[in-house]
């Protein structure tokens, strides 16, 4: 058994090398595979060149649109303006400052109450919003006339933490304005409201623009302390927010807007006053609760440190199906030459308070830069110096 089995040791082996032999000629290496298309293309004709081809189209892309309930939040804000006898200098740099934003720009002289531009007129017409915590200038003067509060008093607007007025205007803080709205009571508080304009027209001959609206009696919801400090049950229009922030500007005079749209009221303006108020001397500790509010506070981004000096009030809520951003502000009380009211609306991240602050802030500047306030000082220096003669 031994031998035929070592006999037969020659023929296995010669059979395996066979087998492994065919293998490798029935499947070629990889460095065959990679070879035979090149010793192909060596010997194959060029091909000839196929047409470019042309560049397939891409879709077209949309611009992005944001929208808060429906309301957009960009739109084409001038474009039913008629602004033919507005102060082309301030109307560009109003249409400037707010861009594409769905918004209005008023621009008013405190002096005089003349309109020297309306920028989305429409909106500026509206029959009105709310007012958000632009009322609550309102409710420090209120506070003030009535001694509810002085400048200094400490008022508790959490367990552990007292605010005074400056600190409470400057942050826009809804717990102290609750506090002081209920303690004048709705009766008071609509006295001083309806004093500074609320609820009637701020214009004189503006046929297109609406009266807004101030409650008889205090809303449902939250009382006259959700009033005091979002403005809840009142309907504010631009134009009587202007209005509020000329009177004060000028230390307490109302005066009838006016906008003059032909040659004729133009030439022939006169200022008309519609009531004075004495409440000059509670205006300065008003006024530094307002200048707060630009420096350090919730209308910080219309802070420019080489600019005018503004005084002003942001508000920021929700309202008619969109989100809700006003300011309105004014330049130095000594010499007040513009107020500058804005409200703009839409979608929630985009739309504030601080938002309008911005845009009413880029108008001061550009027109600090034009030197704009000093030849407007000039001219009502000559005016006044013509007619005293």
């Amino acid at each position: 058994m031994r031998s035929v089995s070592q006999s037969r040791l020659p023929v296995m082996l010669a059979s395996l090398l066979w087998l492994a032999a065919g293998l490798a000629i029935s499947t070629p290496s990889q460095s065959a595979k990679a070879s035979a298309p090149q010793a192909k293309s060596a010997t194959a004709k060029p091909a000839a060149k196929a047409p470019p081809k042309s560049p397939a189209k891409k879709p077209a892309v949309r611009p992005r649109t944001y929208t808060y309930n429906g309301i957009p939040t960009y739109t084409a804000p001038t474009e039913n303006d008629i602004p033919e006898f507005d102060d082309p200098v301030v109307r560009e740099v109003a249409v400037r400052a707010l861009g594409t934003l769905n918004g209005t720009v008023v621009v008013v002289d405190p002096t005089s109450g003349r309109i020297l531009t309306i920028v989305n007129q429409k909106l500026a017409f509206s029959g009105g919003f709310q007012p958000c915590s632009t009322f609550k200038p309102v409710v420090a003067l209120a506070g003030l006339s009535e001694g509810v509060i002085t400048r200094d008093t400490m008022v508790k607007v959490s367990r552990r933490k007292y605010m005074n007025l400056t600190d409470a205007m400057a942050h826009s803080d809804n717990p102290y304005f609750e506090v002081v709205g209920r303690q004048l009571g709705f009766e008071t508080l609509s006295r001083y409201a309806r004093l500074m304009g609320l609820g009637e027209a701020a214009g004189l001959n503006i046929f297109e623009e609406h009266p807004g609206e101030f409650p008889k009696e205090p809303p449902q919801w939250g009382g006259v302390g959700r009033m005091s400090s979002y403005g809840e049950g009142i309907l504010l229009t631009p134009l009587q927010l202007a209005s509020i922030g000329a009177t004060f500007a000028n230390g307490g005079t109302v005066y009838y807007l006016q906008y003059p749209r032909n040659l004729e009221e133009r030439e022939h303006f006169e200022p008309r006053v519609k009531r004075k108020l004495n409440i000059e001397a509670l205006l300065p500790d008003l006024r530094e609760g307002m200048m707060a509010a630009v420096l350090y506070g919730t209308g910080r981004r219309s802070f420019e440190p080489y600019g005018e000096q503004l005084f002003g009030k942001t508000g920021t809520c929700s309202d008619q199906g969109s989100r809700l951003g006003w300011f309105v502000a004014h330049n130095d009380p000594l010499h007040p030459r513009m107020v500058v009211a804005v409200l703009i609306r839409g979608h929630r991240r985009l739309i504030g308070g601080s938002t309008a602050a911005d845009i009413a802030g880029r108008i001061f500047q550009s027109l600090h830069e034009r030197n704009y306030f000093a030849r407007t000082t000039e001219s009502s220096t000559r005016a006044m110096s013509s007619s005293n003669r």
